[in-house]
């Protein structure tokens, strides 16, 4: 069995526990940024309300940035104020007669005709699209199998509703429903790999759990929902991956990272890089010693990120005139499961890498003409550039054609649902970002 870390990683002196959550939450009462999520969870009295409000919030949150949110989360609670609004709401709306895109093909005699897809247009931009269908998802679960009441504890959060982890159960159960539980994201990694000298890989699983039980034992018992947002408003405003601003820290004097970075080794206390003589499993490999230059920034280490996959592929506007003389292009759903699940994009194939470019149009123009029932001869798609877009985990390189229709064309009813739009349509449609720059 792996050795316990040494008492010098962890929150073990009770004064010090106390003397900590005072100095956090007394910075936090001054510092807090004024966002709409927490205006709500502190004057909503509807306990299911104010659950709902947080947990759109802390989805919304997962992998984008405060500021690109606020837009998101104001336009998301005006238009679902309520988790009975949102479990009303489809994903696939029906349009037929009433929309100002024309109704594509039926998919059956007995389904509505497919169109604009509310979640996922208001979700456009944000990224990791499959978030607003999961808590969509659940809103309904809510409303059908437990009476339209959010579940009151962070055990029930993450066993009932699909989506939700350990981390969005323990932020609502916490700032909604008051649970002495703590919560660990990113930005709490940072701070409290600084506080305790945390150097092992902080993305392992042992790290994790310690992480874990550090947070607990740190959580205000009596203001748990405010401690959580003070300790990762720390981190996002303070606590800072590169440059972190250190002087105006209201919780320094608890920074084993801070001190050393001070002080050095000031004897007779012993390093906590000796902590454990080289089994600590809390302490940098001993291949990784401490780094004076980089300061607190030694924490937290992370094992090396693999490099984005590179890919490309073949995306062609297809444009035919319009009705009342503005032009449209035809755009195709993509799956529901996958990479932009259930967005809305040009016509697209992957392409092999190490295909020449002659080849590629040929595939492509193949590809194409199932789409539009017509052959596509290769040389009749217009080269227009290159489009890069970064996932997090995709190097995404588009090869972007264009091929002006003549007369009109019927499009495949087998196929993914897919329709014509005008410009204005298009940008108001359920396009990834990365379709807008195509």
């Amino acid at each position: 069995a792996p050795a316990p870390p040494p008492a010098r990683h962890l929150f073990s002196d009770p004064a010090e526990v106390e003397a900590l959550r005072r100095d956090l939450l007394a910075w936090y009462d001054r510092c807090k940024r004024d966002l709409p999520w927490r205006a709500l969870a502190a004057t909503e009295p509807d306990a299911d309300r104010r659950g709902y409000a947080v947990w759109v919030s802390e989805i919304m949150l997962q992998q984008t940035q405060v500021a690109t949110v606020i837009d998101y989360y104001n336009r998301w609670m005006q238009k679902w104020p309520t988790l009975q609004a949102l479990a009303r709401a489809s994903l696939e709306v029906s349009v037929a007669g009433s929309g100002s895109s024309p109704c594509p093909v039926p998919l059956s005699n007995t389904r509505p005709c497919l169109s604009e897809q509310e979640v996922n247009e208001l979700w456009a931009g944000l990224g990791y699209y499959s978030r607003g269908k999961r808590l969509q998802e659940a809103a309904r679960k809510v409303v059908s199998e437990l009476a339209g009441h959010m579940p009151r504890t962070a055990e029930d959060l993450q066993k009932l509703l699909p989506g939700v982890g350990r981390y969005t159960a323990g932020a609502i159960a916490s700032i909604s429903y008051g649970q002495a539980t703590g919560v660990v994201d990113g930005n709490v990694i940072r701070v409290l790999c600084r506080l305790r000298c945390i150097g092992a890989d902080a993305s392992s699983p042992a790290v994790i759990d310690q992480l874990w039980d550090m947070a607990n034992v740190l959580v205000d018992r009596s203001r748990p929902g405010d401690f959580n947002q003070a300790l990762m408003e720390l981190g996002a405003t303070v606590c800072v991956p590169k440059a972190p601003l250190c002087g105006e820290c209201p919780v320094k004097q608890h920074c084993q990272a801070w001190r050393r970075k001070l002080f050095g080794k000031p004897p007779p206390v012993p390093d906590v890089e000796d902590c454990g003589v080289g089994d600590c499993p809390l302490c940098p490999p001993a291949t990784e010693p401490w780094d004076s230059s980089l300061g607190v920034t030694n924490f937290p280490r992370k094992a090396a990120k693999k490099p984005p996959r590179a890919m490309r592929t073949a995306t062609c506007v297809l444009e035919r005139g319009g009705g009342h003389g503005a032009p449209e292009y035809l755009i195709v759903q993509r799956p529901s499961s996958g990479l932009l699940a259930g967005l809305w994009e040009f016509p697209s194939l992957p392409l092999a890498q190490d295909l020449q470019e002659e080849k590629e149009k040929e595939e492509f123009a193949h590809h194409l003409q199932a789409w539009i029932g017509q052959p596509v001869a290769a040389k009749g798609l217009q080269f227009m550039g290159e489009v890069i877009h970064i996932f997090s985990h995709i190097h995404q390189t588009y090869v972007v054609y264009s091929l002006h229709l003549d007369g009109d064309v019927t499009l495949d009813p087998a196929l993914s649902p897919s329709r014509w739009v005008t410009e204005d349509e298009f940008h108001a449609s359920a396009v990834s970002t990365a379709m807008k720059k195509v």
